[in-house]
């Protein structure tokens, strides 16, 4: 078959491109499709493998209802970059859809075949691919683009009034105008959008250097419109047609729109086509407000009912799984994936209720001595100087390139490592030799013992594991920690005494050792009764030297935010106490777990409601690390982890070939804060100004380090000393002022006396 081709745009060129392209046709390793022939890979099987699966993507553009990603096409010519949006048709809806009238993908594809024939600037169409299951997802592959930006951004400065601020290259004037003519072009050769967002339309970036050295100015050729699949083809738009487009824009001054109208009817324009837009831009506001109201109040009233559906890539579970047993690994978060539903798994707790009421009541009985020693902890908290010695990194082995993870360990200065062993794995080549590589390098190094959902069933099996590597890695380290997020069934675990079975076979086999400290019992978030439930409740053979969490605050955003009535240093303080009145662990504690997740789609572990950028990433970091050593409740904090996307320090990504790594800005921070703090003293808090935090350390020579951010955007502190030396979040240097007042933000800063 053929079908129109864009070739030129698939450089980024703006001409026009009307010549058609042959495309082929091909089914293959449970796909079918459409490619187009001179971009057929040779390996199109295995490109298309990689196409698919999120692992390969170098970036992610977009996490909402679809999923799209950047990623690399290998084609006779060379590699090109593409970008890759997947669909889901999960659900009889989307399955009925896709039968009668084809995929979104499918769609999509079509368009933008019709679309760049007809002159018109979009993506150029590389691929369509297609999964042989009905319920499997659908994939658009198009060219990237870059040097590209959504109008969104515009218009979001112009209701901001920072326009000139932001975009100082750019005549505004003149890209109302370019926009209006787009999207006249686009509607005079028959193509009727039906979601002109200002998010569908690019333009080049304004305040790039190519752009300012350019004279040409701003024109609708520049332009491109994307999100095709919801597109028609008629022979002809009405003025109804057209306007419907039109008022999807975010253009609200009377002028913006007056001159963009202008632009697009010309001298059509009169006042019923103005009265027309106006009366179905009002009714679109108040359509997008209302359905969000909508959409709320039924996700609250049916979300117990709602069934759960997984990212695509994630397999299903076995077809004759118990509700127990619904429990599949998701390669791209690490970490499994529960496919049971809300009902499922209140029916298996309902069937374990004699065990959730022993551990409640354990729970009870602990809580007067917790509270006791809480107190007395909130009242001596810093009284005594820390000495800072407890910041730890997790780490997994980069099989892909083992030397820049060694590399990245010695850059990062942290002498604390975490390494997670995966017991139902069979070979642990990789993470032995890594182990010992860094033992013999002098690190202090820590194991995870998970479980997952097999070895629970099969405790047999899971002493063998924990026997096979307590010999291989006792020889380089002490500390073992067993178990991981007990509290959540997705890691196997439905009720605790299941976890002390397993722990119990676990301290049996690892008491063997000398010397060996073990930590548990593991509990992820704050859920400061599950600890006290289990660290309580005697069990033959269970007790920890040392009590691991796993405590996370993303869902509550910034760690100086409050979660039933605790800040981070107040949960720490609260671990402490259980640890300090528990019956089977000693009086210690470390956080062996914790990160902020990205958004960076199903790669995060958590949800894209609770996901932060890099930068903020970057300042809760550091100031988690401050805020839960410095209490002197806590001896070690260990991230998670050192090399990953959707929250690791350093990210996978795709510079010139695959396997390149990206140290993102926490990676920076957490460099800074190693390295500047090692080897000193905390001494206490410094009185400042409310919303913000200065701590105040003195270092081996007994140089004073003041360490300080606010919350509350930029403030001025002033200091004990003048300082004469100010570090960065990210390690570079500042001038120092002139006296003792300083400026704070929400990024740490470092200044030495």
């Amino acid at each position: 078959m053929r079908a129109p081709s864009i070739s030129n745009a698939a450089a980024g060129d703006s001409r026009q491109a009307t010549d058609p392209l042959a495309t082929e046709s091909f089914r293959i390793a449970g796909f079918y499709g459409e490619v187009v022939g001179e971009l057929r890979p040779v390996d199109l099987r295995g490109e298309i493998e990689g196409l698919v699966d999120p692992a390969t993507a170098d970036e992610t553009i977009h996490w909402g209802r679809n999923y799209l990603y950047r990623t690399h096409l290998q084609t006779p010519s060379g590699r090109l970059a593409v970008v890759v949006k997947q669909f889901r048709n999960q659900g009889w809806k989307a399955r009925l859809r896709r039968r009668h009238r084809g995929s979104k993908a499918e769609a999509s594809w079509r368009m933008a075949c019709t679309l760049a024939a007809s002159g018109i600037r979009t993506a150029a169409p590389v691929m369509l691919i297609e999964s042989e299951d009905a319920a499997g997802p659908s994939f658009f592959v198009s060219t990237y683009l870059p040097g590209l930006i959504e109008a969104r951004y515009i218009f979001r400065a112009v209701q901001q009034g920072t326009l000139d601020t932001t975009f100082p290259e750019l005549d505004y004037a003149r890209f109302l105008e370019a926009l209006g003519q787009a999207i006249r072009r686009m509607h005079d050769v028959g193509f009727f959008h039906r979601d002109l967002s200002i998010g569908n339309v690019l333009l080049p970036e304004p305040n790039s250097a190519a752009r300012r050295s350019d004279d040409k100015h701003l024109s609708a050729e520049d332009l491109t419109i994307i999100d095709l699949n919801r597109g028609r083809t008629l022979e002809q738009l009405s003025t109804s047609q057209r306007t419907r487009d039109l008022c999807r824009l975010a253009i609200f001054r009377p002028q913006d729109q007056e001159r963009f109208l202008a632009a697009y009817w010309g001298p059509d324009l009169g006042s019923s086509k103005k009265s027309l837009y106006r009366f179905y831009h009002r009714g679109f506001l108040f359509k997008i407000e209302s359905k969000k109201k909508v959409r709320a109040a039924l996700r609250g009233l049916l979300a117990p009912f709602r069934p759960r559906r997984a990212h695509v890539h994630i397999p299903q579970a076995p077809k004759d799984a118990t509700s127990r047993d619904k429990i599949v690994w998701d390669h791209l978060s690490d970490q499994p994936h529960q496919h049971a539903g809300r009902f499922e798994k209140t029916l298996v707790r309902l069937w374990d209720l004699p065990s959730h009421v022993k551990q409640n009541v354990t729970t009870l009985a602990a809580v007067p001595r917790v509270w006791h020693r809480y107190r007395q902890l909130e009242r001596n908290l810093y009284q005594e100087p820390v000495d800072w010695a407890g910041v730890g990194v997790c780490i997994r082995p980069h099989e892909e390139d083992p030397e820049a993870l060694l590399m990245a360990i010695e850059d990062l200065g942290v002498k604390h490592l975490l390494l997670r062993l995966h017991p139902w794995q069979e070979d642990h080549r990789h993470e032995e030799e890594l182990a010992a590589e860094l033992h013999r390098r002098g690190y202090d190094l820590a194991f995870v013992l998970p479980q997952n959902r097999e070895l629970v069933r099969d405790p047999k099996r899971w002493r063998a594991s924990i026997e096979k590597l307590a010999a291989m890695f006792t020889p380089y380290g002490r500390h073992f920690q067993v178990g991981q997020a007990i509290n959540r069934s997705k890691w196997g675990i439905w009720h605790y005494g299941e976890y002390l079975q397993l722990a119990a076979a676990a301290c049996d086999v690892l008491r063997r050792y000398p010397g060996i400290e073990i930590l548990g019992p593991s509990v992820i978030d704050f859920e400061p009764h599950a600890t006290a439930g289990v660290l309580n409740r005697r069990h033959p053979g269970v007790f920890f030297d040392v009590v691991a969490s796993l405590l996370y605050v993303d869902r509550r955003g910034a760690p100086e935010n409050k979660q039933l009535g605790f800040d981070s240093i107040g949960k720490a303080m609260l671990v402490k106490a259980i640890a300090d009145t528990a019956r089977n662990c000693a009086p210690r504690s470390w956080i062996t777990e914790v990160n902020w997740p990205l958004w960076e789609g199903p790669h995060s572990p958590a949800g894209k409601t609770v996901s932060v950028d890099e930068e903020s990433q970057a300042n809760y970091l550091a100031r988690f690390y401050l805020l839960t050593l410095a209490s002197g409740t806590v001896e070690r904090v260990y991230w998670w982890q050192m090399i990953a996307r959707g929250y690791g320090l350093i990210a996978p990504q795709d510079a010139q070939q695959r396997g390149g790594l990206r140290r993102r800005a926490s990676f920076q921070a957490l460099a800074t804060l190693a390295k500047t703090l090692f080897g000193s003293r905390f001494e206490g808090p410094i009185a400042s100004p409310p919303g913000t935090y200065v701590y105040s350390f003195s270092d081996a020579a007994g140089q004073k380090i003041s360490v300080g951010w606010s919350r509350r955007g930029s403030q001025r502190v002033d200091l004990p000393l003048p300082p004469q030396e100010i570090i960065e979040r990210d390690g570079s240097q500042s001038s120092p002022p002139q006296g003792n007042t300083v400026q704070l933000n929400e990024a740490v800063r470092y200044f030495r006396h």
